[in-house]
């Protein structure tokens, strides 16, 4: 974050009366409430979120580093990325052109997130009218959603989002942006459990027939921030009748709060999804836990952006559970965020002699476009927008396991809801 713009990090602590990363990591475990960091009203929390982003997109400096600290001003397109002069806009304008649009979603979707926080989103679902295999994307899940309209109406009118708005320090949108910025949060909240049925799926291991176990590989406060127990009860809508699906969060960064109890070492309930969680690395706990029959032996193990490509150091930690799986034979399903995230994970894993046994656009990613904090002006990316699977070393996958069907979804950088097929294949085994 400070190689692009130098300072950045210091000042969002600042921002929110944080004196270290450590401060940070107490208030993502839970161990600090948001008025000891001097947030005691809405506008108070909406303002400091918004301060986070307040650098010159064109020359990177901050507010302090200006004559008048207060001379930043906002692009009143996007209503997301900040400059500091007419100069600098002007000089910023040819590269911001090409992703002001797509960042104003990327801004109103930032501050409509909060109604995940509050209960609003998701809305209800409805059980499914077509089987799993059916469903190839958002369009068809869409499409199940009875009175889709009037749920998206009844959030658009409730308390908290009109609450949103009195205090963001913006004008309220139109109802037709807020309605698509609620769909896109939708599919955000969605995405892991049903990226997880897609790779039960794929890999041919049918929940109507045994009790599951999914370990979620260097999980951490994105999956389990404010997780709830029943946040991946989607999963029972997916496979009616199913004999039961544990979920366990595995890594040290996982967040303490409801999930934050002890694996089953008997197979989860009939017919519900059980979620659990363990706080350190993978490899201990397969010791720990998997091998002294502590917890259940994995069907499927899937890592959400694990994020080994980004570094040397990333890769040395990830190494032994990359082996662990490897050598083990367990069926993984690992998600990226890019068509470059994608490749580079691709070249490490064939490095480690690993089976690929296939790799696709997702099409359960999130709709959601993100922005690259400290570097605006690039194109948004979006959660879990390609997939890997993998099973065993290279030399040999496990017996009896077909190869993956070839995927009619294959796209770009970003996903449509319909899925479009686009200039890469999907590669197989």
């Amino acid at each position: 974050m400070d190689l692009n713009v130098p300072g950045l990090s210091h000042v969002i602590l600042q921002k929110l009366n944080m004196k270290s990363y450590e401060d940070y990591k107490s208030a993502m475990d839970g161990r600090k409430s948001g008025s000891d960091f001097g947030i005691r009203t809405y506008f108070d929390m909406f303002q400091k979120m918004e301060d986070t982003f307040k650098f010159c997109a064109e020359c990177k400096k901050l507010p302090d580093a200006l004559p008048d600290p207060k001379s930043l001003r906002r692009c009143k397109r996007c209503q997301n990325v900040y400059y500091c002069g007419v100069a600098c806009q002007r000089a910023n304008w040819p590269l911001h052109k090409k992703f002001c649009k797509k960042l104003k979603l990327v801004a109103l979707d930032r501050l409509v997130e909060w109604l995940v926080f509050t209960g609003d989103i998701p809305f209800p679902t409805e059980s499914w009218t077509k089987p799993a295999g059916a469903v190839k994307g958002w369009e068809d899940w869409f499409s199940m959603q009875g009175q889709l309209e009037e749920k998206l109406s009844a959030i658009l009118a409730g308390r908290y989002m009109t609450l949103l708005w009195a205090n963001a320090g913006k004008p309220r949108p139109e109802d037709a942006e807020l309605r698509e910025s609620v769909r896109r949060l939708v599919t955000d909240f969605h995405s892991r459990p049903l990226t997880i049925g897609l790779g039960l799926q794929l890999f041919g291991i049918d929940p109507l027939t045994k009790a599951l176990t999914v370990h979620v590989v260097g999980a951490s406060h994105v999956e389990t921030l404010n997780t709830r127990l029943t946040d991946y009860d989607e999963l029972m809508k997916m496979f009616p009748g199913h004999w039961g699906i544990e979920v366990v969060m595995v890594g040290v960064d996982v967040v303490d709060g409801p999930i934050m109890r002890p694996p089953l070492a008997m197979p989860a309930p009939q017919g519900r999804v059980y979620l659990s969680s363990y706080k350190g690395l993978y490899h201990d706990f397969w010791e720990s836990h998997v091998e002294t029959k502590l917890a259940a032996r994995p069907d499927l193990v899937v890592g959400f952006h694990p994020g080994f490509h980004a570094c040397p150091d990333l890769l040395a930690g990830w190494l032994p559970t990359l082996l662990l799986l490897r050598d083990y034979r367990l069926p993984v399903l690992f998600t990226v965020y890019s068509e470059q995230e994608l490749k580079s994970s691709l070249q490490i894993l064939v490095e480690l002699e690993t089976h690929i046994m296939g790799f696709a656009a997702n099409p359960f990613a999130s709709l959601r476009p993100e922005q690259v904090y400290s570097s605006p002006n690039k194109a948004p990316v979006y959660c879990s927008s390609y997939y890997i699977a993998l099973l065993g070393p290279a030399a040999a996958a496990m017996p009896g396991t077909g190869e993956l069907e070839d995927d009619d979804g294959w796209q770009g950088e970003e996903p449509s809801a319909a899925g479009a097929a686009g200039d890469i294949s999907p590669g197989l085994g």
